[in-house]
């Protein structure tokens, strides 16, 4: 834990929310099965003042395909992450905990179509769908809420996009069914725990990536780009059980030539301990959009989140690769860095 941050095991329980109409209280948890080269993520965060939550299932299937759910379940309190088939339960802080998800899925043959959310959800078959990850924490808490004006400097997204944020990689096991469908998981994965104000409009470009090679190695690096040209790096290499600070990120990234969506990337990571060149490639994309009205304006961000096989030092490793910004008069804001 770094100095400057408060992390109690009461924060892995729901927070009061503060009185600003956009506060979220969001929980995540993805599971990649290395042998089976799949997996997924899924996300609740409860948006009480505004009466919902942000329910989001997205699962990665072995032939390319991906099934989905995403939804705005009504809510009445922020005393639970429960809603809309979707739940999130802790049996021992920062130890373990479960994630599940019952309910409708949309199967996806060509996931490009989720750049069409009207189109997807008139016309994508749905199967009956079934998503548990049991979680068991394999590194240490990284994280909490800032407690001294330079440590609010240092946050990885932001006062207005989490007041407090933490998060941990881990062993996930579980099961994914779709349909007739079942497979069962035996891998890793990461959490992530964050509470306070939330526009996704608030993050003008980022870059994260986040990946697991085994129970000893495993990766959280971010570039959090601002619109006057500067970016903040940040991040932790996770080496035999132990989380390094990163001091340096280089990004160097390949993309599509239709639709302009990573497709890979080149890391360039150093730590006081170690220099490292990580290897990304997306295996499956998940082209994905926020949006948002603030007067008569329409504000977009696109949600770029791409399943990723990474490779360090000749070892594979699995997990994403998000890349989220704002689109201003039809353009990616970030691309092409």
């Amino acid at each position: 834990m770094s100095d400057g941050l408060r992390l109690d095991p009461a924060d892995e329980y729901p927070h009061p929310p503060d009185d600003v109409v956009n506060f979220n209280e969001s929980v995540y948890a993805s599971g990649w099965d290395a042998s089976k080269r799949m997996g997924g993520w899924m996300r609740l965060g409860n948006r009480v003042n505004e009466g919902y939550a942000e329910l989001s299932v997205c699962l990665y299937l072995p032939d390319g395909r991906v099934a989905c759910q995403f939804g705005r379940p009504q809510i009445e309190s922020n005393d639970a992450f429960a809603a809309g088939g979707l739940r999130y339960a802790v049996s021992a802080p920062f130890e373990r905990l479960e994630m599940a998800y019952e309910g409708e899925l949309l199967v996806l043959d060509d996931p490009s179509i989720l750049r069409d959310p009207k189109r997807m959800f008139q016309t994508a078959p749905r199967a009956a769908g079934s998503v548990r990850f049991d979680i068991r924490g394999v590194s240490p808490m990284h994280g909490g809420e800032p407690t001294t004006p330079e440590q609010e400097r240092q946050m990885y997204y932001g006062m207005q996009f989490s007041r407090g944020h933490f998060n941990q990689h881990t062993a996930v096991d579980g099961t994914i069914r779709v349909g007739d469908q079942q497979w069962d998981l035996d891998g890793f994965g990461w959490r992530d725990h964050s509470w306070g104000p939330r526009y996704w409009q608030a993050i003008w470009a980022y870059r994260l990536f986040i990946a697991n090679f085994g129970p000893d190695r495993a990766l959280m690096l971010l570039k959090n780009m601002m619109p006057d040209g500067s970016a903040r790096r940040l991040g932790v290499l996770l080496v035999d059980g132990q989380y390094e600070e990163i001091t340096d990120l280089d990004v160097h990234t390949t993309w599509s030539d239709d639709q302009q969506d990573p497709v890979a990337a080149t890391l360039g990571v150093r730590t006081a301990n170690r220099a490292v060149v990580i290897e990304g490639r997306v295996l499956t994309m998940a082209p994905l959009r926020n949006r948002r009205k603030a007067g008569d304006e329409v504000l977009l961000s696109r949600v770029a989140e791409g399943f990723t096989e990474y490779t360090w030092d000749g070892r594979k490793g699995y997990g994403i690769m998000e890349y989220i910004e704002r689109v201003e008069d039809g353009v990616a804001v970030g691309h092409p860095l």
